[in-house]
């Protein structure tokens, strides 16, 4: 069975953390469709605040 990761890809691609690790892929999909994983419809202030250190974002998933 395959795993899936979580990254986090940047405008400017000066950044790609791993986020989450060994993920099923119905897991990684459920994390990637939440309005909190991208800048553009992301409203918590730890995101927010992300967003305005590091630019525009979003998470995606990617077969370990």
């Amino acid at each position: 069975m395959s795993t899936y990761r979580i990254v986090r890809l940047h405008k400017d691609n000066s950044r790609r953390p791993v986020w989450f690790r060994g993920m099923t892929l119905e897991e990684a999909q459920a994390h990637c469709r939440d309005p909190e994983t991208s800048s553009s419809t992301a409203t918590g202030a730890g995101s927010i605040q992300y967003t305005k250190n590091h630019g525009p974002w979003f998470d995606a998933y990617e077969e370990e």
